[in-house]
């Protein structure tokens, strides 16, 4: 009878269990205060700082420079004057042989595509002229 009632005593008492649910719960609470608690303590501090601004400064005029424009079309200007685009290898030859520091600006109308200042790029390149710009404001086509 001894071992009926080790047995009964054992049936009565119930096991102790941790509960993983609560704990993941209270974990989780003071993980965010302490990251909140942390960030409300970080003050941000940073000094007045003048950044550089581009002002475009005027060239001098130069009666010399040529400017090719390149249009959506393909279409090609020589100082506001339309080329076709397989007449601009002889006319960078002819004008790098008549002047003595040629420069060429490469410019594109508002729609111009990559393809044809690519070429425009590579003709002025097969002509031998170094002083090369490209310019990055848009204008109408033609001008």
């Amino acid at each position: 009878m001894a071992g009926g009632s080790s047995s009964r005593f054992d049936e009565g008492k119930k096991k102790a269990r941790i509960e993983i649910i609560p704990l993941i719960d209270v974990i989780f609470f003071l993980l965010a205060t302490f990251v909140l608690f942390t960030l409300s303590l970080k003050q941000i501090k940073s000094i007045p700082v003048q950044l550089p601004v581009a002002v475009p400064i005027p060239a001098p005029p130069d009666d010399t420079m040529v400017t090719l424009q390149l249009s959506d079309q393909g279409t090609c200007y020589w100082n506001k004057e339309p080329i076709g685009i397989d007449e601009l290898g002889p006319k960078l030859d002819d004008y790098k042989s008549r002047i003595a520091n040629p420069r060429v600006l490469i410019a594109g109308d508002d729609r111009a595509k990559f393809g044809p200042v690519v070429l425009a790029l590579d003709e002025v390149r097969k002509a031998g002229i170094t002083q090369v710009s490209v310019e990055t404001r848009v204008r109408p086509t033609g001008r």
